[in-house]
């Protein structure tokens, strides 16, 4: 037993020896043999760093798995929490796009029943400057009755307005010089006059502002909507061609078209010029002269 023993502590201390034996690595130019840079170590030093550093990779690794989305590249790794977050944040998105497309597209329509004289201003703005709606529920038409209440204060309104144009003062320009053949009557549902013309005149903005509307209507033909400061719109319809399109800003005296006898609802060569001042038509000759 005894001789076992010391062979057990000879080995031990051997081995603790050739662990803590002390080595120097040296770094030495090869061509003038001098000494660089040089340190100390031993087996121990180098399993205890090769140990730590290794267990330093297994830490970093579980993290990136555990918490990034590189687990989702594991092959046979499924997380159904993070697929069924994703999806719910895709159904929203799609709903978010799907609402913005139908207001979008209602938007147009209202626009294109104006240009056809199918609904007044009044209505479309009513309608359409409802905010967060549903596009499942809501109701794009209104019943007969009040239907024909929003006519009859729309009328009231329409006429104490013009009432008072005059005490308004704006700088607006023609936007064409002619005779005028249609006068403004807002008893026969005429909100404009027009202006006969010769093909391809050039028609020019009234005042400064963004076209909000240019594109072709099978009634009007080329027409062409402006928005201009103080709650102003001007409205060009039958052009020949269109010279600016939608979200272009346009100067005064900018000449936007040129006009034509396009659309159904023409018998010549003319210009249809429409002024609505907070969203209700006036008489554009109280505002702009026309003649030649």
């Amino acid at each position: 037993m005894p001789t076992k023993k010391k062979k057990s502590d000879g080995f031990l201390k051997n081995l603790l020896k050739k662990l803590t034996y002390h080595y120097r690595i040296l770094i030495i130019n090869d061509d003038t043999y001098e000494e660089k840079f040089s340190f100390r170590l031993n087996r121990l030093n180098v399993f205890v760093f090769t140990g730590l550093f290794a267990f330093f990779l297994i830490i970093i690794t579980t993290v990136l798995i555990a918490f990034t989305p590189l687990k989702t590249y594991i092959p046979g790794y499924n997380d159904a929490t993070y697929l069924r977050k994703k999806a719910i944040h895709l159904q929203l998105k799609t709903d978010s796009l799907k609402k913005a497309l139908m207001i979008n597209t209602f938007y147009v329509n209202q626009l294109r029943k104006v240009l056809n004289n199918e609904i007044t201003m009044e209505e479309f703005n009513k309608t359409y400057q409802t905010k967060n709606f549903d596009p499942d529920t809501l109701k794009l038409y209104p019943g007969k009755m009040d239907s024909v209440l929003r006519k009859e204060v729309a009328e009231r309104e329409r006429f104490e307005i013009n009432h008072q144009k005059n005490t308004l003062t704006y700088d607006f320009i023609a936007p064409v010089k002619g005779i005028i053949v249609n006068k403004f009557d807002a008893g026969k549902h005429h909100y404009a006059v027009d202006i006969a013309l010769k093909r391809g005149t050039p028609v020019k903005s009234i005042d400064k502002g963004r076209v909000i509307f240019a594109d072709w209507s099978p009634d009007t033909g080329n027409t062409i909507i402006i928005k201009h400061p103080h709650n102003v719109i001007s409205i060009y319809k039958h052009n020949q061609k269109l010279l600016r399109k939608t979200g272009d800003i346009v100067n005064q005296g900018e000449v936007i078209a040129l006009s034509g006898n396009t659309g159904e609802k023409t018998t010549g060569p003319h210009l249809h010029f429409e002024l609505w001042i907070k969203d209700t038509p006036v008489n554009p000759v109280d505002f702009i002269n026309f003649n030649p």
